[in-house]
């Protein structure tokens, strides 16, 4: 099993979570977060101060899968979050040890 982590850019939630239903992938996570990669923020104006935004939100996007569906999910990822421009984000694919169902008790792949 893997565990694939994806941070995008907000306004592609929803491109991507349609994405990966139309590959039917049924459970995610998603958490707001903030951070800064080689965008290193930017500069805004606040009533007339200029002050700098060192941590762009972002959304952070956790899938467990199989090993067999891995590149499926992240091509699916890669081709709806992809806008060109710095700051689209990375995904990261990691492996997982157990997984349970809290409900049922289920382990391993039956509990994804």
């Amino acid at each position: 099993m893997k565990m694939i982590t994806a941070i995008i850019k907000p306004f592609k939630l929803d491109d991507v979570r349609e994405a990966l239903s139309e590959i039917d992938i049924q459970g995610l996570t998603v958490t707001e977060v903030k951070g800064y990669g080689r965008q290193k923020g930017h500069a805004e104006l606040y009533r007339g101060a200029e002050y700098v935004v060192d941590f762009l939100p972002k959304i952070k996007i956790e899938i467990g899968v199989p090993e067999d569906r891995v590149e499926s999910v992240v091509e699916a990822i890669i081709r709806t979050a992809n806008t060109g421009k710095i700051g689209d984000g990375k995904i990261f694919v990691t492996s997982v040890e157990q997984v349970t169902r809290i409900r049922t008790g289920e382990t391993g792949i039956d509990a994804l």
